[in-house]
């Protein structure tokens, strides 16, 4: 068995998602969540696909004294970070919540890891450090700006912290990889994207409103300068997204030079929001009820990914086609509403 690996946030859908990959990898997995965006059923699907007894433990990673325990019950090898709050829209209107939870989490584990003689960590961060990028598609040379929204903003600090951290601190090495849009499901429609409350991602709530638990589907924004009007981003699948994680994972533990890299995470295309929703209907045989609303806060026109360094330094790509993708997303809807 590899090193015993911590995943902050496994309860939710990109960790669990990365669990299952980490399992299948041959990694003995813990997982910490507050269950604040996440429920215990996760878990019990990361272990019915896995076979494996995962571990699970209730906690905040804002908790220095609950990691401690944590840390030093399961003798932790290694970390993959993803428990944070995630809503663009929502860290506008709860900026204080979002500036809390995401940089406190962050240091409260790099403290623990230090005292625990803990050195890689996986840093969960995102595209929406680029903000509306000046050139496109963006790379990891690409400047980062202040971002439109309180989200995007505790991604960008949270990487300066590891980016210093690392700096100062020799037993401490990070990978950041940088996600673009991640959708979809894993193929046993066991796990997937499942929202507390209304969705805040486009695709949960495509998948809801073809259920019928809404009645329309809102599209922000029709006037952005693309070509449909409606923004364009890259969706990668969320079970590509998560073996990216595995091949960093084994990049910091195979290679002890490595202190500090960033990739971009994504498919090196893009989809407009109404080619995204066309492209659901066509490939499950439903129709999706749309009407076009104001512009939502935060959001930016266009964004996607040059993946060319995680391509050829990782060694990683992804792999499944938009058409798989979405046809995971509604068998899954379609298993937990029984339909």
């Amino acid at each position: 068995m590899k090193k015993r690996v911590l995943v902050t946030g496994g309860a939710g859908y990109i960790g669990s998602h990365t669990a299952v990959e980490l399992v299948n990898a041959g990694f003995d997995v813990v997982i910490a969540d507050n269950l604040c965006n996440s429920d215990s059923e996760t878990i019990e699907g990361i272990r019915k696909i896995t076979g494996a007894e995962v571990s699970f433990v209730q906690a905040d990673c804002c908790d220095k004294d609950a990691m401690e325990s944590l840390f030093k019950q399961y003798e932790i090898g290694a970390v993959i970070h993803f428990a944070a709050y995630k809503s663009v829209n929502e860290s506008v209107a709860k900026p204080l919540e979002y500036y809390r939870n995401n940089i406190g989490s962050l240091v409260t584990l790099l403290d623990v890891m230090r005292r625990m003689g803990v050195r890689d960590i996986i840093f969960s961060s995102s595209c929406t450090v680029y903000g509306q990028a000046d050139t496109l598609p963006v790379t990891e040379k690409t400047p980062k700006k202040r971002s439109s929204s309180p989200y995007g903003n505790t991604k960008h600090i949270c990487e300066d912290i590891l980016r210093d951290s690392t700096a100062a601190y020799d037993n401490l090495h990070c990978i950041a990889l940088r996600y673009f849009n991640p959708i979809g499901a894993h193929p046993s429609a066991i796990i997937g994207e499942k929202p507390l409350g209304v969705p805040q991602n486009l695709v949960p709530f495509i998948a809801q409103t073809a259920a019928g638990i809404h009645r329309e589907l809102k599209v922000f924004g029709d006037d952005y300068d693309t070509p449909d009007g409606t923004c364009m981003r890259d969706y990668i699948d969320v079970v590509d997204l998560a073996g990216a994680h595995v091949t960093a994972l084994e990049r910091l533990l195979e290679n002890g030079g490595t202190k500090h890299e960033v990739f971009n995470i994504g498919t090196g295309k893009a989809l407009s929001v109404m080619q995204l929703i066309r492209t659901f209907e066509t490939v499950n045989g439903v129709r999706i009820n749309c009407k076009v609303a104001e512009r939502r806060p935060g959001d930016i026109a266009a964004i996607w990914a040059d993946t060319t360094l995680a391509n050829e330094l990782l060694g990683w790509r992804a792999e499944r086609p938009i058409e798989e993708t979405l046809k995971s997303v509604w068998a899954y809807e379609k298993r937990i509403r029984g339909i």
